[in-house]
């Protein structure tokens, strides 16, 4: 490891000063574009992810609301079947009581 320490320090040295700043600055340049577009990736990736998750949750309460209306028609026809047998009930009812008279004859003021 010593070895190539210093055969790397030599070849370093033997660059032209200015040659050897430009390759820094050109380094340096594309290391704080790299760590830029990374930044800029993970910034996309949460905005599709909260866009993603607010789709998600938009089509999970529609399937909320389509399953509650499926269930509320299904209550609707059973309470509508109670009332419909408990009305039928009444009725004949109302029509026995409408034939028999509301006094009997043997009263008073039937005579």
């Amino acid at each position: 490891m010593g070895a190539f320490r210093e055969r790397f320090k030599q070849f370093v040295s033997s660059i032209h000063p200015k040659t050897r700043k430009r390759i820094i600055w050109t380094a340096s340049i594309l290391l704080i574009l790299q760590l830029y577009f990374v930044r800029e990736l993970i910034a996309a990736e949460l905005l599709f992810g909260a866009l993603f998750a607010a789709l998600f949750l938009f089509v999970g309460l529609c399937y909320l609301v389509g399953t509650i209306g499926e269930r509320g028609l299904d209550w609707a026809e059973i309470g509508v079947r109670a009332v419909s047998t408990t009305a039928r009930r009444s009725y004949a009812l109302a029509e026995e009581l409408s034939k028999k008279p509301f006094r009997h004859p043997h009263s008073e003021s039937a005579q």
